[in-house]
């Protein structure tokens, strides 16, 4: 906790000393299609403004070699914004005149290769109704790698009699991209127009709705996939009782003392899915960010070997919590948390180093700079104290999925980090 604690003062202290520092800067790089292997010419790309609701700040169109160029108008943060075939791909404005390259796929409406390896509900009990989580794990392993995208990218199906609260979308590079699910026209279905992009090494596209639904006391579910899906799986309290309906082969999976795991393998549209559920009871929120992490890093069955028959979904439980005598699932996934967290930090960062000399930084610079000499330039001391508090959030979250960190414990760590950020925001005057 000490180690964490010195890398989040140090993470405040020296973003503060570098906001002194920062100018306003010139955008800059390449944008590549990797279908095609070559330059993406002619595609619109655009400086968004995370500050002033996602608007459009600046815009350029890539030339012949996929060049752009863009002039910051203030101080940010940015998103760079590429649009490619209708779809659109972001990264993080870069710090210090970096190079912004940003990589793009041709799109269709439909693509083979893509499947859903996981559809998972979590479901408690809150106010009289039936509080819902469902979460869809999707891949995207096309050759050539392309993107699909259109209004219809991705169709679900709501209970009767759902009412939906919000969703998310997390493309396979980390980052959480805007999701308002449409009306497909169908009563109960929906559908999300977010581009599912081809998989980033083991990374997939993940969506989560968010819905409630009446409940008495038992609440019959009939659900309806309309893709194959490999893993179906419900999560609930052990305070609750799960039923499954004649004919839906669902198997208990080890995972936790406070939750149940039940999974069905291979559903597929037609195929019995009916269960009930009865009684009452809340999922702890660390088992729901185990969950979450787990599920948006890996998909259910990814394994640690390599062949078909180690491939998704292949082990019992496939990977949904932490089937007994099995390596840590997040640690295959290390690197696209990392990175997902990464770029949050990154984006909450992009003010602070963009605060013009004279600001009221100024004071906090000094200390910063004199208590840590051993840093280079200002590029190289973000970069290491970048890396230093990312390191120490994994650990973090690897110690609470695997139960060596207390509840409480994580729960202070996590405070710290959000009061370290908002404490450094405050100090530059953006509100949070």
């Amino acid at each position: 906790m000490k180690s964490m604690q010195f890398v989040l003062r140090t993470f405040a202290l020296s973003l503060l000393s570098l906001g002194a520092m920062a100018q306003a800067a010139t955008v800059s790089g390449t944008v590549t299609n990797k279908t095609t292997g070559k330059p993406a010419a002619g595609d619109t790309v655009e400086l968004v403004d995370v500050q002033a609701g996602m608007r459009t700040a600046a815009h350029a169109t890539t030339d012949g070699s996929g060049r752009y160029s863009l002039s910051e108008p203030g101080s940010g943060p940015y998103l760079v914004r590429v649009m490619h075939q209708g779809a659109g791909y972001f990264i993080a404005a870069p710090q210090g005149n970096g190079p912004g390259d940003i990589t793009v796929y041709d799109s269709a409406a439909k693509v083979e290769g893509v499947s859903t390896e996981d559809d998972i509900l979590q479901i408690e009990t809150e106010n009289g109704a039936l509080e819902v989580n469902e979460q869809f794990v999707v891949r995207n392993q096309s050759s050539p790698k392309i993107t699909q995208f259109s209004s219809n990218s991705f169709e679900f199906v709501l209970p009767a009699g759902a009412v939906l609260d919000g969703a998310e979308a997390t493309r396979p590079s980390g980052l959480p991209t805007n999701a308002v699910p449409q009306p497909s026209g169908q009563k109960g279905h929906y559908t999300f127009n977010v581009p599912i992009q081809p998989d980033e090494g083991e990374n997939p596209t993940l969506f989560v709705v968010h819905y409630h639904l009446p409940y008495s006391g038992k609440y019959t579910f009939n659900p309806k996939v309309l893709t194959p899906v490999t893993n179906f799986a419900v999560q609930l309290p052990k305070s609750m009782t799960f039923t499954a309906g004649a004919g839906a082969n669902f198997q208990a999976v080890p995972q936790s003392t406070a939750v149940q795991t039940l999974l069905l393998k291979n559903a597929a549209p037609g195929k019995a899915l009916e269960f009930s559920v009865s009684g009452s009871g809340s999922l702890p929120r660390e088992e729901q960010g185990a969950a979450a992490g787990q599920q948006g890093g890996s998909g259910m069955g990814a394994q640690e070997g390599g062949g078909q028959e180690a491939g998704p979904g292949s082990q019992p439980g496939g990977g949904i919590g932490v089937p007994i005598n099995t390596p840590d699932p997040l640690s295959k996934y290390k690197g696209w948390i990392l990175g997902g967290l990464g770029l949050l930090l990154v984006v909450a960062a992009a003010f602070l180093l963009r605060k013009p000399a004279g600001s009221a930084t100024g004071g906090a610079a000094d200390g910063g700079a004199a208590a840590h000499p051993a840093f280079g330039s200002p590029a190289a001391k973000h970069t290491a104290l970048l890396d230093a508090l990312k390191e120490e959030l994994f650990a973090v979250e690897s110690e609470m999925i695997n139960g060596t960190i207390k509840p409480e414990e994580y729960a202070k760590l996590k405070a710290a980090l959000e009061t370290v950020l908002r404490r450094a925001l405050k100090r530059t005057g953006t509100r949070v």
